[in-house]
């Protein structure tokens, strides 16, 4: 796999080009942002979501789709919404034999799939992978030592997967478990709203610790029911993924929380953002895909009530601190 084209234009698109230059491929990035293509073709830099770090200057970036036949790898690195639009897009211009890395982490909110079941609708005869972990983008940028998940259906795609697009400083380990690694990326964003929230509204670093730990049993419950791995949940794409973002204020996700927490609303948050908080549409696919499955997801509950159905946060805490006491 030497030449890996990468479909998106946001700050992990350009991290990934980076970092898989730094695993000597050569790379071109597709976007429909013309703005982001020609500050990367021209000064080596994405000016919109990533303008701190020089890129590599062998990274190309164009808005012809009809050049990405031209690879061994797809990276499909947009946002978790726009994927399943983006695939039909460029789905003429792929062939079947062109293995597709899903790096955008959430579930689709008008159909509740999962991003696998997004990417393999258009792509039946592709085969799939999953890329996720504990990323920031702008570590990955800067080539800081990263380890990732990469998951695929047969143990030999992943390996090979990790042994072509890791690198000295970016470390893939390789998984059959697609189901546990992307619901463990979508449901991570949901409880990192929640710790967002906690300590915005001054509740603590126990009450962090709290949530974050009973937020990781939820996940994992749901995992399980739609066939995942339980250690997968205790691996990089679970509780690695899960103590980053819900640890630091670079995260889009617990910043949004935070402000949640300090009293801003959500419509004034994301007027402010260019770049775009998973947690928020995942956080009310999630609780329908839970109800469907019989899966209990209280702090879920509490996140979509806060975010979706206006309701008060301080009822919100107040509602899971009086949840009855049972068994760990």
């Amino acid at each position: 796999m030497q030449t890996i084209h990468i479909i998106g234009s946001g700050a992990w698109a350009s991290a990934l080009a980076q970092t898989m230059r730094s695993a000597g491929k050569t790379v071109k990035l597709f976007a429909r942002n013309k703005i982001v293509v020609d500050a990367i073709n021209a000064t080596h830099r994405n000016s919109v979501y990533l303008p701190d770090v020089m890129l590599d200057s062998a990274i190309t970036a164009s808005t012809d789709f009809a050049g990405i036949n031209t690879c061994d790898a797809v990276l499909l690195v947009v946002p978790a919404q726009h994927l399943g639009k983006t695939c039909t897009e460029i789905a003429a211009h792929i062939p079947n034999h062109i293995p597709l890395i899903i790096c955008a982490k959430g579930i689709e909110a008008a159909t509740g799939r999962l991003m696998h079941e997004v990417v393999t609708s258009v792509f039946p005869a592709n085969d799939i992978a999953v890329l996720s972990g504990p990323t920031f983008a702008v570590e990955v940028a800067q080539k800081l030592p990263t380890a990732v998940t990469i998951a695929a259906r047969s143990i030999e795609l992943a390996k090979q997967l990790c042994e072509q697009l890791g690198s000295r400083t970016f470390r893939p380990y390789a998984s059959t478990d697609i189901m546990g690694v992307e619901i463990a990326g979508a449901l991570k964003n949901v409880m990192a709203i929640g710790c967002g929230i906690v300590i915005g509204k001054g509740l603590g670093e126990n009450a962090r610790a709290a949530l974050m730990t009973r937020g990781l049993r939820e996940m994992t419950r749901l995992a399980t029911a739609l066939g995942g791995k339980q250690e997968t949940l205790m691996g990089l794409s679970g509780l690695g993924d899960l103590m980053l973002t819900c640890s630091s204020n670079q995260s889009r996700n617990m910043s949004l929380g935070v402000a949640l927490g300090k009293g801003e609303t959500l419509a004034d948050i994301l007027k402010q953002r260019v770049s775009v908080a998973e947690g928020v549409a995942t956080s009310l696919a999630t609780q329908i895909l839970a109800k469907k499955h019989n899966v209990a997801m209280p702090i879920v509950d509490a996140v979509v009530s806060v975010l979706h159905e206006a309701a008060d946060i301080n009822s919100a805490i107040e509602q899971l601190l009086s949840r009855p006491l049972t068994v760990e």
